[in-house]
């Protein structure tokens, strides 16, 4: 058996012993600061609810559907802004990183707004698109276009000179070297405007939701606080993280397939 073969049966192995400490870690992680809550509350120092009440809460919003309603009245919220802001920043980004004339027009337009709170812009979205699903979904949008276009604008400008330098010299143009070099080149920097955006889009729905909205968990969530009912509140906010979490690692997992050419440095 030649040394190829046996380094590509011998890899995926060591690939999973590098992994599952990973997950166990994760896992240990996840038991310690549900033992720390529980023994916050068991202890009485503080008022709320136990691991156990919660998961009792939990288990009843997933059999009446209430919980299932609401975790998919925000994602199809979330995934629709999200997705519509994402498009529109990368091609965007790429305009304003390759023409210097569309990043002088559009920059300022940039700046402008990324310095205003998604969340000062919900009343006059109500105000101007009414208060049916359109001023949530333009929120997000406005959230998510906002990360991403700035990550995709400073993946083209960090590009290294010295290769388009090198392809312009053998006789490449503009639209060898924009699919070839500045595309991937700027891949991990709209990845990472994707998960930044994510997070944005989530924290915008929500509290789009707890403004002006009939479902979601935003909503839930305002709802529960005139009754003061932690336990809906804390279910509220562990499917917010479950959901956000989910869609993030499905960005990283999309991260390392696209770039798995670049060297990545991992500490044992």
């Amino acid at each position: 058996m030649s040394v190829a073969k046996d380094l590509d049966i011998a890899e995926p192995r060591r690939d999973f012993v590098f992994r599952s400490p990973k997950l166990l870690w994760g896992i240990v992680s996840f038991a310690c600061g549900i033992g720390l809550w529980w023994l916050a509350t068991a202890s009485g120092v503080s008022v709320l609810p136990t691991p156990l009440t919660v998961f009792q809460r939990m288990i009843e919003l997933a059999i009446s559907g209430q919980l299932w309603m609401d975790m998919f009245a925000s994602l199809r919220r979330v995934l629709i802004g999200f997705l519509i802001g994402s498009l529109i920043a990368v091609p965007v980004g790429f305009l304003m990183g390759w023409y210097k004339i569309a990043r002088a027009v559009i920059d300022p337009w940039i700046q402008f707004f990324r310095v205003i709170p998604p969340l000062a812009i919900i009343p006059l979205a109500i105000v101007t698109l009414g208060i049916d699903e359109k001023p949530k979904i333009f929120v997000i949008f406005l959230a998510a276009f906002l990360s991403s276009v700035v990550s995709t604008y400073q993946g083209v400008i960090s590009v290294d000179r010295t290769y388009i330098n090198a392809a312009r010299v053998l006789g490449a143009g503009d639209r060898v070297i924009f699919t070839r070099i500045i595309i991937p080149a700027s891949t991990p920097f709209i990845l990472v405007g994707f998960r930044i955006g994510l997070g944005s889009a989530w924290a915008t729905v929500v509290a789009a939701e707890l403004i002006a909205a009939q479902s979601g968990l935003g909503f839930r969530m305002q709802q529960a606080q005139l009754y003061y009912d932690l336990p809906t509140i804390f279910v509220s906010l562990i499917a917010i993280g479950i959901l956000g979490l989910i869609m993030d690692r499905i960005v990283v997992r999309a991260e390392e397939r696209l770039t798995h050419w670049q060297e990545r440095i991992h500490h044992d």
